[in-house]
């Protein structure tokens, strides 16, 4: 008799392959107001991440996708692209350097930061989102912190503040 895994294992060039998304500004990443799940798709919450940087920053493709939208929606300028499998990046208020049915690379700067941005308590923040659209119409709002992730969780010790030197355990 003979026994098979039923997960394969990790193959070392998938552990050590280039990440699919990168990160839509240059470091540091200072975010500022954290994504918050929609319970229903038209109920309130923050559909996204708000990411504090300076006024002009180059606002950089994700990752590789089709430009789907590169302009106002209200009162706001707006560069939305398609990825492969569905996903969708928007990226605002962003003055756009990239036009409607645009191929771009991951790190391709799509887009100039522009100030003005509600509730950003820096001088521009870039209101980073990601969703899925499911048939017909569904979408559902997922947190672009995921896509720059590797998944592993790491806890760090908290600074202690009154003086005295405790003893953590490795992080690792």
């Amino acid at each position: 008799m003979v026994t098979l895994p039923l997960i394969a294992p990790p193959s070392p060039a998938r552990a050590h392959r280039t990440p699919r998304f990168a990160w839509p500004l240059a470091p540091p990443h200072q975010v500022v107001r954290a994504f918050e799940a929609p319970v229903t798709e038209y109920g309130p919450g923050h559909r996204g991440v708000d990411l504090a940087a300076a006024a002009g920053a180059a606002v950089l493709a994700a990752g590789d996708a089709v430009v789907v939208h590169a302009g106002p929606v209200a009162d706001r300028t707006v560069v939305s692209l398609l990825h492969t499998g569905g996903l969708r990046t928007t990226y605002e208020p962003v003055t756009p350097t990239v036009r409607r049915g645009q191929p771009v690379r991951r790190g391709e700067r799509i887009g100039t930061l522009n100030p003005g941005h509600e509730g950003c308590p820096t001088d521009a923040c870039l209101h980073w989102g990601a969703l899925r659209t499911t048939p017909p119409r569904s979408r559902t709002y997922l947190n672009p912190l995921h896509l720059v992730s590797n998944g592993r969780v790491r806890l760090l010790p908290r600074p202690d503040n009154s003086g005295s030197q405790r003893a953590h355990p490795n992080p690792r």
